[in-house]
């Protein structure tokens, strides 16, 4: 019932209609507030409960500091574009960064981080920029994108590329070159609506096809759609050419069917279980499940994947697990006891726990 209302408070938010008040009076706030969280939803329906007349300080203390959140990252980011525009620099916002400005009510769109690409070759001077701005370096040089915090909430993702080689194939190659789709003679660059909508969908379908993504990628999705004109042969004839044109037409199609009041079909009810299951990072269980599916349905294989592959270079993901292990990819001797050096620790963590967990539930 809770995901119901959700979806039917999102939907008032987003088209900015006033949800019924007896209908709002009869829903479990709690339960909605869980599951709206879970999902980085809560400051989306917090507009449509206050427009129904309900005064609840959880929803609204989230979207205070959605917009208290949003408001500092994006001042930081000016100043850093200032920064980059002097240095030459060329930059570009991406996905959410973009998206919240998309939305009825500044803030409404919960925000992790901020995501801009950047002209690679300049990731040093980038560093030297954040690092005087005030940031610390979280990550960099380790994959295709650094990380960069500045207390008290700004947290920035540099990209050097939209994807990297340990992701999908075809999308990796496709966003390869991706400095000629850029439009904007200055340093600070943009996408065609039909190309930033594709990177959108993209990113959604990385998440989406790996571990799963959350409502608030649907939501995206409809906002996005509901903003923008698009050729959509153009969109269309490029899906094909990544891979997901599946994907983009089920998901365009239940997002639409999701916020504009039309009746679900099948598939469209099969999608949205498997989001809903997936809160917005994803989860383990159906990461490994993807995977299983991906290797022919073998748990064995799949084992045999996660024990070996940060040694086998002829693996797509070894670059990508390079990232994450810089210290065996600098002493290369040293990389015959990576695998056990990386079962020691998931179990340390209890990650290796909760995967073997989800290894003896998957349906293959």
């Amino acid at each position: 019932m809770e995901t119901q209302d959700l979806i039917d408070l999102v939907s008032c938010a987003v088209n900015g209609a006033k949800p019924d008040p007896e209908r709002v009076a009869g829903m479990d706030l709690d339960a909605i507030y869980k599951l709206a969280s879970r999902h980085l939803l809560a400051a989306t329906v917090a507009p449509a409960l206050k427009a129904a007349g309900v005064q609840d300080a959880r929803f609204a203390k989230d979207l205070e500091h959605s917009v208290l959140k949003s408001s500092t990252m994006d001042m930081e980011m000016d100043a850093l574009f200032a920064e980059m525009d002097a240095a030459g620099i060329w930059h570009m916002p991406l996905k959410g960064t973009v998206l919240q400005h998309l939305y009825p009510i500044y803030g409404m769109r919960q925000m992790s981080d901020h995501d801009i690409l950047f002209d690679a070759k300049r990731a040093e001077d980038v560093k030297s920029i954040m690092e005087g701005l005030g940031f610390s370096t979280e990550h960099f040089g380790t994959s295709n994108h650094d990380v960069y915090h500045k207390e008290p909430v700004s947290n920035f993702e540099m990209h050097s590329a939209l994807f990297g080689p340990g992701h999908d194939e075809k999308l990796y190659e496709y966003y390869r070159d991706v400095e000629k789709r850029l439009l904007g003679d200055g340093c600070e660059k943009h996408l065609s609506p039909e190309d930033f909508y594709l990177y959108v969908t993209a990113h959604e379908y990385k998440h989406y096809s790996i571990s799963g993504t959350g409502l608030r990628s649907l939501v995206d999705t409809y906002v996005c759609l509901q903003k923008t004109e698009l050729d959509m042969d153009y969109v269309q004839a490029e899906t094909e050419k990544l891979g997901m044109a599946e994907f983009e037409a089920q998901n365009r199609t239940l997002a639409q069917h999701l916020f504009s009041g039309g009746e679900l079909t099948e598939a469209d009810r099969e999608m949205l279980e498997y989001i809903m299951s997936s809160g917005v990072y994803g989860t383990t269980q159906h990461r490994v499940e993807n995977k299983i599916r991906k290797n022919g349905n073998s748990k064995i294989r799949y084992m045999l994947d996660r024990f070996f592959v940060p040694i086998n270079k002829k693996n797509k993901d070894y670059t990508a697990m390079a990232g994450y292990y810089p210290f065996f990819y600098k002493h290369k001797i040293l990389l015959p006891i990576l695998p056990f050096y990386r079962t020691f620790r998931a179990i340390k963590n209890g990650k290796f726990k909760a995967e073997a967990r989800a290894i003896k539930n998957a349906k293959a």
